[in-house]
């Protein structure tokens, strides 16, 4: 993805010199047990991680290494972009007004109005700070434990979450809400399918409008990275025999190819996956 040039967003909450938690952290199977429930779930695992991580605290500043400031750099540069498409995206085929969420850059752990927030979480929205939390060494943790490495798929994990304030923004994500509120778990989980289906088909609204900095090779990165975050793949990665009822954000297939749609398309229309009759 070619950023040099590219305004960066000004909307970043840069917390990784507070110090924070660093714990020894989990290999293999472990992780992505710890991903399978926690991130892609979107539940924060902390608590039943303190024992294996041993997180330790520190309120001392601390300055970035050379990885983390060009991790840093790149968040910033893709917000812009998601600012700048948003910003016509909404315009040209709403007729309304954008208001961009904050990016929150964290290291190990934070506070958020919706809970704690850790590396183990992941990247999450949280609707009532319209806030984007993102601890930048789960760019590392793609690459190494999801084969879903690349810039172009890092980028595509900001614009989901992006994605979600959108959503926000368009009152969807309230809504959704609220009626998960009212029905069982297995209906919750399934309106959360669509609803993180529907952010896969806003990013790839995102990736369309961001065209003319893709390189070759992007499309397939970002397509990549969606497979390997499909629910049916990670809990068989995780060693778990795959439970469609338990999905909360769609299979491989799907999420892979509702990012496609929203891309061929570039139109917000086409990512109405609660109107859909199949997913």
């Amino acid at each position: 993805m070619r950023l040099r040039g590219v305004r960066k967003s000004q909307n970043v909450e840069d917390r990784r010199r507070r110090g924070g938690g660093r714990g020894v952290g989990l290999g293999g199977v472990g992780l992505l047990v710890v991903l399978a429930i926690g991130y892609f779930a979107g539940i924060d695992m902390t608590p039943l991680l303190e024992n294996a991580t041993a997180p330790q605290q520190s309120s001392a500043p601390r300055e970035l290494s050379d990885e983390e400031q060009q991790a840093g750099a790149f968040s910033a540069a893709v917000l812009g972009t998601t600012e700048q498409v948003w910003d016509r995206v909404f315009q040209e085929q709403l007729g309304q007004v954008y208001q961009p969420p904050v990016l929150v850059l964290f290291s190990g752990v934070t506070q958020s109005p919706c809970g704690g927030a850790s590396g183990a979480t992941g990247p999450f929205y949280c609707p009532a700070d319209e806030k984007a939390y993102l601890d930048t060494d789960f760019f590392a943790t793609m690459a190494r434990q999801l084969q879903a490495g690349g810039d172009f798929a890092a980028a595509y994990v900001i614009a989901h979450e992006v994605a979600h304030h959108v959503q926000n923004e368009l009152g969807i994500l309230g809504e959704v809400n609220r009626v998960r509120q009212r029905v069982s778990e297995v209906e919750a989980n399934a309106l959360t399918v669509r609803l993180e289906l529907q952010a896969d088909c806003l990013s790839g609204v995102w990736a369309r409008n961001v065209d003319g900095l893709l390189e070759p090779g992007d499309m397939e990165e970002a397509l990549n990275a969606a497979r390997m975050i499909g629910d049916d793949h990670l809990q068989a990665r995780a060693g778990r025999v795959p439970q469609p009822h338990t999905f909360t954000h769609g299979t491989s297939a799907q999420r892979a190819g509702w990012f496609k749609r929203g891309y061929d398309s570039g139109e917000i229309r086409v990512c109405d996956t609660f109107g859909a009759s199949r997913l």
